[in-house]
Order: C-alpha cells, then sequence, then structure tokens
C-alpha cells in the first residue's frame, strides 16, 4: 500500500517545520554533546564579570587556602583569591585564544594551501617550508617562539597560530588537488568559467566543511598548548587568570590541597572536550560516505 502525502510526517508544514521534525532523525549524539558543553562554557565566559562571586585578582591574605563552602563555594588559594571566580575568568582567556588560534591557522592555511597546489615549483617549495616546521614538536616550537618574543596573550596567540598553520595548509592542499580533478570542475572550465568564477563558486563552498572540522580540532589543541605554556611560565603573565596559570601556581599544594590543581584541570578538560565532540559531530555529519 502506497503512503499518502497525509501519512509522511510533516508532509503539508512548511519547509522550516519540516527541518525541526527531522531534527531527531539527523542529530549526531557527538554534535549536540560538543555544542552543549560549549555552549555553557561560552555563557560562563561572556557573563564571568556578573556571574563571579569575587574579584579574580582581589589578594586577602587572611583568607589563605581556605576550604570549600561558606563564602567560597571552592575555596581560595594560597593568596587568598576566590578559585570559582578565577576558573570562571579562565574560562575567557583560553576560549578566546583557542578561538583566535583556531581562526587565524583556519585562514592563513587555507590560503597557503591553495597557493601551494596552484604551481607545481610553488607546492614544492612551500611544501618543504612547513614539513620543517612540522618536524618539530608543537609544544617545543611555540616555546621556543614565545622565547624570542615574550609572555604575553598576543604573543601567545602569534606562537600557536603559526604552530597550527601547516596543519591547515596541508588540508587545504589535498582538498584543492582532489577538488581540481572532479568532473563537475573540469566541466566548469570548458564552459569558459574563469579562474575567479571556478574559485568561488565550486572550490571554496566545498573547502568549507572539512575546513571547519579542522578549525574546531585546532580550537582544542590551540587551548591545550596555551595551558602548557601558562604553566611553565612562558604564557600569559602570571597575573592574569587562566587555568594553566592557576595548575602552576598550585602544583607546590598539590598534595595540601589537590583541588587546586584538579578543579582548573577539569574546567580546561571539559573545554577541550566539548571542542573535539564538536569538531567530531561536524565530521560525521559532512560526511556524506559514513552517514
Amino acid at each position: 500500500m502506497l503512503a499518502t502525502p497525509a501519512d509522511v510526517p510533516g508532509a503539508g508544514a512548511s519547509p522550516q517545520r519540516r527541518i525541526l521534525l527531522r531534527l531527531p532523525e539527523t542529530a549526531n549524539p557527538a554534535l549536540v554533546a560538543g555544542s552543549a558543553i560549549l555552549l555553557f562554557i561560552l555563557v560562563v565566559a561572556i557573563t564571568a564579570p556578573v556571574i563571579a562571586p569575587y574579584d579574580p585578582l582581589a589578594v586577602t591574605l587572611g583568607d589563605r587556602l581556605l576550604p570549600w563552602g561558606g563564602a567560597h563555594l571552592l575555596g581560595t588559594d594560597m593568596l587568598g583569591r576566590d578559585i570559582l571566580s578565577r576558573i570562571i575568568h579562565g574560562a575567557r582567556t583560553s576560549l578566546a585564544i583557542g578561538f583566535c588560534c583556531a581562526t587565524l591557522s583556519t585562514l592563513i592555511g587555507t590560503l597557503i594551501g591553495m597557493a601551494s597546489a596552484a604551481t607545481r615549483l610553488g607546492d614544492a617549495i612551500i611544501m618543504r617550508i612547513l614539513d620543517g616546521v612540522m618536524s618539530v614538536p608543537a609544544v617545543l616550537l611555540a616555546i621556543a617562539l614565545m622565547a624570542i618574543a615574550g609572555g604575553s596573550a598576543t604573543n601567545v596567540v602569534i606562537a600557536v597560530t603559526i604552530v597550527e598553520i601547516p596543519r591547515c595548509a596541508r588540508l587545504a592542499r589535498g582538498l584543492m588537488l582532489s577538488l581540481r580533478e572532479r568532473p563537475y570542475v573540469e566541466a566548469a572550465i570548458a564552459s569558459g568559467t574563469g579562474s575567479f568564477g571556478l574559485l568561488v563558486r565550486h572550490l571554496l563552498p566545498n573547502l568549507m566543511a572539512p575546513l571547519a572540522v579542522q578549525a574546531a580540532f585546532v580550537w582544542a589543541a590551540s587551548m591545550l598548548i596555551e595551558a602548557t605554556l601558562s604553566f611553565i611560565g612562558a604564557g600569559v603573565p602570571p597575573s592574569t587568570p587562566t587555568w594553566g596559570n592557576m595548575i602552576a601556581e598550585s602544583k607546590a599544594l598539590w598534595q595540601l590541597r589537590p583541588s587546586l590543581i584538579f578543579l582548573p584541570a577539569a574546567a580546561l578538560t571539559l573545554t577541550i572536550l566539548g571542542v573535539n565532540l564538536l569538531g567530531e559531530g561536524l565530521r560525521h555529519t559532512f560526511d556524506v560516505k559514513e552517514r
């Protein structure tokens, strides 16, 4: 028996309603979980000045190392600063640095990858340079760059961006080399489409999905590198409340008050997990073969 239009869910609904009705069928668990975690962290970071109970930089020596509960929900550190307030404000630094690094790395890497795929000689030169950069471990290269430039949030963004550019450039190059062999690209060239039109109408739209997935993973890696740099004293200045700085300041007290290390580490882990789940969900959503 054939199904009538009335039997099809949402058959008479508007296009917007049909999309909403299909969401439970098409929603990816990793994408939903990652988006929820990241949205929660973003809201906390944006509203930090409002929801933080104390000034994260306020030093009160009379309240040093207070336990959980009371006026300070998560206690205080060795200088009497409120742990909860510092964790909330630390989200702003980590998310901002990670987002800036992911955006710049993706944009610059895409331009380099497209330039590399344009000519054979340029490809050989650019790829050898990128191979040389990638031969050095990411954290070591970032430490070396920070030792030259000095510690600041801007220099952290620059250093981590330089470290992550090769990953995005190699992906963009591989995609360009693959896309230009596709039949529809060859047909567009045969029909007289110019280079600019070919790039805007056929190549760039097909680069967006995989590059968005890559940007999510770069975002997570950038936050981890930033925390590592701050932990060893080569990143954001110690006066700035970041999760890496909090862990570094508390490492001498890990036996007395392990929560001083575990709480910022848990916040960092949760944020990186959310971004990675978002990237995995985007990869699954855009991967037609996997679906």
